[in-house]
């Protein structure tokens, strides 16, 4: 299988990624100092990288750890969600009102075991309770539930390895 119209990569390109990938607020001039080329090529590159889909968005990650030692709060949980059909359209329709969902950071459709595995972010139990009724139960489609509350964030990166 062939992917037409790919871009290649060089390396050049696979150490602004991972540059970028460590911290996305440096600046051209600092970014073309450690792949030693000059700044407006390193936002010639950049740019073309955003423009091929490469870099999908560049956001600012908070602690949740520490925005509940501020402000009293969060609750994060890991959830399984099976269907009673996986039929094209029941699918694509629970994962649109997931993605919807402001709590909701993550969803993945997954295969084998579960349909979906999401990952929510909420203030409380009462909050979360709130979510499982609007995402679960008001659905007929749903037919099982399994929540994994966290109790330690050990790890958590967004960055994919580049050899």
């Amino acid at each position: 299988m062939t992917i037409q119209n790919a871009t290649e990569l060089d390396a050049i390109d696979l150490k602004l990624l991972t540059l970028l990938q460590q911290d996305a607020t440096w600046s051209h001039q600092a970014l073309a100092d450690q792949v030693h080329i000059s700044p407006a090529t390193c936002h010639r590159r950049i740019k073309r990288l955003r423009d091929e889909g490469f870099i999908e968005r560049q956001v600012c990650i908070l602690s949740p750890h520490r925005l509940a030692q501020t402000m009293g709060w969060g609750l994060t949980a890991l959830v399984e969600i099976s269907l009673d059909v996986q039929t094209q359209e029941v699918l694509d329709a629970f994962e649109a009102r997931a993605v919807a969902d402001a709590e909701v950071q993550q969803c993945w459709r997954v295969s084998p075991g579960p349909d979906f595995v999401l990952v929510v972010q909420v203030r409380d139990m009462p909050a979360y309770q709130a979510l499982a009724h609007r995402l679960f139960t008001q659905d007929a489609q749903v037919r099982n539930v399994r929540a994994f509350f966290s109790v330690k964030r050990a790890k958590f990166g967004t960055q994919i390895p580049i050899a």
